[in-house]
């Protein structure tokens, strides 16, 4: 609870400055928590800061001030998001694979158990995002998207297709990933590699990941990709397809 009243006062206090500076984000990181956790082992006004090691890059975790169980998932390093040429450099840090690593923050900030099929994680396009330091949403899903996964989960392919419905109103590309955790898939370059054109427009995609039950039972994951079209008034913002207030959790 101290951390919550931290960050809020935190934003209280500048909140128009948050919303006018892109670099807000970069600096809570960078003068706050990292240096909190480096000199008192505190991560505050974050949840939680890993600084990292020889085999991953470090990243934060703070609690967003919309919502009661929305948190995001930060490098520690300077990345400005998912047109940053790092996250498809070899041996980039698979934020993704922290990011559901970390989802029990939400789940916990629910006050009930969620299934996987109720959590998701999502990046925005450089023009459906305010902030220039790449950010994972943590989160539930809306329901309706979790029911149009349910029902359409054993017709997704381990290839990119369109997906048969709109999601919140916007056309979605979508696949399946056979596992339970993240860490052997960089998401990333599932777009880059599978998706023509994506890898010199990386800057107008969004994604989202949703985990699922697979038919059988096996633990799986939706990923859902996006693009930005200014012209439509699709500003690539993968956020739409998340929930805040987590009605699933009520």
């Amino acid at each position: 609870m101290r951390l919550l009243l931290g960050f809020v006062a935190l934003l209280a206090l500048g909140g128009a400055a948050q919303a006018a500076d892109p670099d807000a984000l970069w600096k809570i990181v960078s003068e706050k928590c990292v240096p909190n956790e480096q000199q008192h082992g505190q991560p505050a006004p974050c949840a939680a800061v890993d600084l990292g090691d020889g085999s991953h890059g470090g990243y934060v975790v703070l609690k967003d001030l919309v919502g009661d169980t929305q948190y995001l998932l930060m490098p520690a390093a300077k990345v400005t998001g998912i047109e940053d040429p790092q996250i498809l450099a070899p041996g980039a840090p698979n934020y993704f694979a922290d990011a559901w690593a970390e989802r029990q923050f939400t789940v916990t900030a629910a006050k009930r158990d969620l299934p996987r099929d109720d959590l998701s994680l999502a990046i925005n396009s450089v023009y459906g995002r305010t902030q220039n330091q790449l950010h994972i949403h943590i989160d539930c899903v809306t329901p309706a998207v979790r029911d149009a996964l349910a029902k359409n989960i054993a017709a997704l392919g381990d290839k990119w297709a369109s997906f048969p419905v709109k999601l919140a109103g916007h056309e979605y590309r979508a696949m399946r990933l056979g596992q339970d955790g993240l860490d052997r898939v960089n998401v990333f370059q599932r777009i880059a590699e599978g998706i023509p054109g994506a890898r010199a427009a990386m800057n107008k995609q969004t994604l989202v990941v949703v985990g699922t039950t697979l038919p059988g039972g096996a633990p799986g994951f939706a990923l859902l990709e996006g693009e930005a079209d200014l012209a439509a008034g699709n500003r690539g913002s993968g956020e739409e397809l998340q929930d805040h207030s987590c009605a699933l959790a009520k």
